[in-house]
């Protein structure tokens, strides 16, 4: 039997991690700079980690939601703590799509509304809803599209604002990325989250902040979207939060009440997924990797914009991208195979970085000087011959 492609595989097989460091087959050592799509967020196989998933599981690592599970409630607490929010409910599943699916759903339970206001290059995963939300007809199957879902220009105040007074009552939710990660590394003004709030209040909508890529710490905030000091009525979080274990959750405020049998998960919130998340939240506090994430990516920006060749370099403590030259179009595979450094990509041009939030000064000057070294290769080869 064949694996189903869905995507371009590099011909490396990882055999081991540890830290920002993977090594293949052959024993040949990488620096992970992508952390597998932002999920590597305290480092791969952080000893504490593996010591609360072990732990976890000699004792039980699965029973159904129809029971009371105590580290669900550990997770609860420590989540509230850790993020500020710990008035909030929490509501635990398995993915990012399926934590952005819940979240649209309940906000049109709430208001018994149906439309939705995404924007553009948005990215909210690939179930059937969040699809839907999703701006990239490459992914939305017929099945998938729906009038119920609105794109609007990302971060342009007049058109969302002038939506609203033409449409206000008929919007059950806004659904915004703090940070865009697939999108390009865009970042959400902070004026217009506020804006966001505003016209929700104003109209009765749902504020839900996409925190999947650009939460649990990677900005320097809990949420990128705690910069605009404004409270959304749902956070969806996944990747970092079990730095590799599959969890998700949404952050549910207050004035939403929950309502029994309108949400539901089987495998959501079960032990292991919970000893995981308890993990990645005790080495973030004990570690303190919020404030490590955002004195390290300024650094590393700092750096990059020395560098000739490289444009627009943007973002909020370790989720950072830059756009590349024509002439630099193979960066990305040049810091792959011949400096052993994983990047990521946005397309047509976008480089993202997504290291882990514990990643060190030295391992930042190696990437900063492979990426330095691969550049003038680069530029050189691709000066006009005299």
């Amino acid at each position: 039997m064949e694996l189903f492609k869905v995507y371009q595989i590099y011909d490396i097989s990882i055999v081991k991690a540890a830290g920002s460091r993977l090594w293949d087959e052959t024993g040949r050592c990488y620096l992970d700079f992508y952390g597998g799509h932002a999920v590597i967020s305290i480092g791969h196989n952080h000893p504490h980690w593996v010591h609360r998933i072990k732990t976890q599981l000699d004792r039980i690592s699965f029973y159904s939601n129809s029971v009371k599970i105590a580290v669900q409630e550990e997770l609860a607490d420590a989540l509230g703590r850790v993020s500020g929010k710990d008035h909030y409910q929490l509501f635990l599943c398995n993915s990012g799509a399926e934590a952005n699916e819940n979240a649209l759903k309940l906000a049109s339970f709430y208001n018994q509304r149906k439309k939705i206001i995404a924007f553009s290059r948005a990215f909210h995963g690939r179930t059937s809803l969040a699809v839907a939300a999703t701006d990239n007809k490459n992914y939305v199957a017929p099945v998938n599209e729906t009038e119920n879902v609105t794109f609007l220009p990302f971060n342009d105040h007049d058109v969302l604002e002038d939506y609203f007074k033409k449409h206000g009552d008929t919007v059950s939710s806004v659904i915004i990325e703090g940070i865009q990660g697939v999108g390009g590394i865009n970042v959400a003004e902070e004026s217009f989250l506020q804006l966001i709030r505003k016209l929700c209040d104003k109209y009765g909508a749902i504020y839900i902040a996409d925190g999947v890529q650009c939460g649990y710490g990677r900005s320097g905030k809990f949420f990128s979207h705690d910069y605009a000091g404004v409270p959304a009525d749902i956070y969806t979080m996944a990747k970092g939060m079990g730095n590799g274990f599959p969890v998700a959750g949404l952050l549910i405020a207050p004035h939403i009440r929950p309502k029994l049998f309108q949400l539901g998960t089987t495998f959501g919130g079960n032990h292991l997924a919970c000893a995981a998340a308890l993990a990645v939240l005790e080495v973030i506090e004990k570690e303190n990797l919020m404030q490590q994430a955002l004195t390290a990516g300024q650094h590393l920006m700092d750096k990059l914009k020395q560098i000739s060749g490289l444009k627009n370099i943007r973002g909020r403590g370790l989720m950072i991208g830059f756009d590349a030259d024509e002439k630099l179009a193979s960066l990305r595979n040049k810091l792959l195979y011949d400096y052993s450094v994983f990047t990521g990509e946005a397309r047509p041009n976008v480089i993202r970085l997504l290291p882990s939030l514990a990643v060190t000064r030295e391992e930042t000057e190696q990437f900063i000087q492979a990426v330095q070294e691969s550049v003038d290769i680069l530029t050189q080869q691709n000066q006009p011959i005299q």
